[in-house]
């Protein structure tokens, strides 16, 4: 299966994509932070860990490329993949303008890109699309009109039920759900609604007629042999993905620190050792394969005050965990911040946001590392992150730091299992249709 990642973000989409063996031709990702990580990752890794990128280098330059960009530089390249049969366009444009983590603005321009996402569909008509965005996606708000350009009919109504439309006059069957990253073994509560779109006129439909509904149905199908196959129980806690990076041993003395030799890290950073700790769950192991024992990406710790630290404390022993904080005691903790969560250890993580002081670590009185986040987003730990750490102010919507790249990512774990289900769904198509050729008509022309 060969595919094209749009909006790329880090490469979590394109991960797991790539361990189902599916192999990736190019990505679209506008910020540089995001994209050198995804290029670390994927074109300039050693073979092994993902699969490269078969990178079409003659007449698209490997950089970060916004999908303005490379709409209006490349229209007729893009539309000579018409001619290849690309399988898939996988992606999903930015939520933050639906997203109930923040306010959700109708009027944020980033709303308008999912018609981008659809007039690089339109030139390309892969045999697959796939969509992952927050499920405030689906729900109903006005979107601005953007200049001249517009979609057929009026657009008011849910991102989800344009982008529907618009797919099916495209000629795709179209299905989208609400699934729960959770249940497929990765340590989050982290729900997103998921678009599939398949090709009519290449996908054969099953004897119900379904097409797009088939690729959820295998999803759940197939979901408890999916996890044996990765040696996990479901549902994995933050504890079994996190457990062995914390500040303490198991007999109370402390882990040692070094200084943190990131060069994009800034002066006055420790970070946590890596060597010498051990696995202490399934998941830990998973995450640990392949990786050098001695050194791991994006260990660094923030920098608390005592004061802080001792605030952190006082919060993980009062206040319940695996929930967000109340007002009531953001107020008796004098915390001005609106979403706080202490994590619940034997409970998968809250959601992996953006901002970094979003979560407590559960027994430690601090944030987590960047690290941390990407455990709990299902990145392994060989999988490196580039550019600075954090942003503030109004660069917040203009750079992809690393929290960031992890926090908008969509978990590899989750995206292996739907490169599965979607996998098999294509290539029963493809033994329908051979089966449907290779019939002998009888006396009355019907095929037998």
């Amino acid at each position: 299966m060969r595919f094209i990642d749009l909006f790329s973000g880090c490469g979590g989409l394109s991960l797991g994509l790539s361990w189902s063996g599916a192999q990736g031709l190019f990505a679209v990702e506008r910020d540089p932070m995001a994209f050198g990580t995804f290029k670390a990752n994927f074109i300039d890794a050693p073979r092994g860990r993902a699969s490269r990128f078969a990178w079409p280098d003659k007449w698209l330059e490997v950089r970060a490329w916004g999908i303005d960009e490379i709409l209006d530089r490349h229209a007729k390249e893009l539309g000579d993949l018409r001619d290849d049969h690309v399988d898939l366009i996988a992606g999903g444009p930015p939520c933050q303008g639906f997203s109930f983590a923040g306010r959700r603005n109708p009027n944020d321009p980033r709303n308008q890109l999912f018609k981008r996402y659809l007039d690089f569909v339109k030139l390309v008509r892969p045999t697959a699309v796939l969509l992952e965005n927050v499920p405030g996606m689906a729900v109903a708000h006005g979107v601005a009109k953007s200049g001249n350009r517009r979609l057929r009919g009026d657009i008011s109504g849910s991102i989800f039920e344009t982008i529907t439309r618009e797919l099916d006059h495209l000629g795709y069957d179209v299905k989208g759900e609400i699934i729960d990253a959770s249940r497929f073994g990765v340590p989050q509560k982290r729900v997103r609604l998921i678009v599939v779109g398949l090709l009519r006129e290449r996908v054969q439909p099953a004897e119900d007629g379904k097409r797009a509904a088939l690729v959820f149905e295998r999803l759940e199908s197939k979901r408890a042999e999916f996890l044996s196959s990765l040696g996990l129980d479901c549902p994995v806690s933050a504890r079994d993905a996190i457990g062995d990076l914390t500040l303490r041993r198991p007999d109370g003395s402390l882990w040692p620190r070094k200084d943190c030799e990131d060069p994009d890290s800034g002066k006055g950073f420790e970070e946590l050792a890596y060597d010498g700790r051990r696995p202490k769950s399934p998941y830990q192991r998973l995450m640990r394969s392949e990786v050098p024992i001695d050194r791991m990406d994006s260990m660094r710790l923030a920098r608390h005050s005592h004061v802080v630290q001792r605030r952190f404390w006082d919060i993980i022993n009062v206040c319940r965990q695996g929930v967000q904080m109340s007002d009531r005691d953001r107020e008796s903790f004098n915390l001005r911040k609106r979403r706080i969560h202490p994590m619940s250890a034997i409970e998968p993580a809250p959601t992996i946001t953006t901002l970094p002081d979003d979560i407590l670590h559960y027994c430690d009185p601090r944030i987590l590392t960047v690290r941390e986040c990407a455990r709990l987003q299902s990145f392994p730990d060989w999988f490196v992150f580039k550019g600075k750490y954090t942003t503030g102010g109004d660069r917040r919507t203009r750079e992809c730091p690393r929290y960031t790249q992890v926090g908008n990512a969509v978990p590899p774990l989750l995206a292996l299992a739907i490169a599965y289900a979607l996998g098999d769904v294509l290539a029963s198509s493809r033994s329908r249709s051979r089966f449907a050729g290779s019939g002998v008509e009888n006396k009355e022309g019907e095929l037998v």
